[in-house]
């Protein structure tokens, strides 16, 4: 058999097993969408009815340049989706940080506003006479 159809018959077996168990499962029916996928009907917490779809794929890899592949490494992939969800979460908390820099450097700026606005009005013999009251 060729790789094709060996991950094909792969594919067509894992994708039962998982078609059994969410009929199973959720005591419902399931529905193929495409070769590769299947549906099903759910509700979700306010008792809307929605679908869900689940697709299963045996990745090839990359290809190489050499008219072939180089094998597709799930732990590689897991690592490198780790990786890139931390650095998501590490630009999020920069950003965060520099939001509240920013908000309180506006609230420094209308406090110090405030206060020369006061003196303006108030003049500094008022303010003077004010704080020794």
């Amino acid at each position: 058999m060729t790789n094709t159809a060996l991950n094909t018959n792969l594919r067509n077996s894992i994708l039962r097993d998982f078609m059994e168990f969410v009929a199973g499962k959720y005591e419902t029916d399931t529905l193929f969408c495409s070769s590769s996928s299947f549906t099903f009907p759910v509700v979700d917490e306010e008792g809307n009815e929605k679908f869900a779809k689940i697709s299963i794929s045996i990745p090839r890899g990359t290809r190489n340049g050499e008219g072939g592949y180089d094998a597709f490494d799930g732990y590689a992939a897991a690592e490198d989706f780790k990786l890139e969800q931390e650095e998501k979460a590490a630009k999020k908390a920069a950003s965060e940080a520099k939001k509240e820099a920013k908000r309180k450097a506006d609230e420094a700026k209308r406090e110090a506003k405030k206060v020369v606005k006061e003196l303006n009005e108030k003049g500094l013999d008022g303010m003077i006479k004010e704080s020794a009251e």
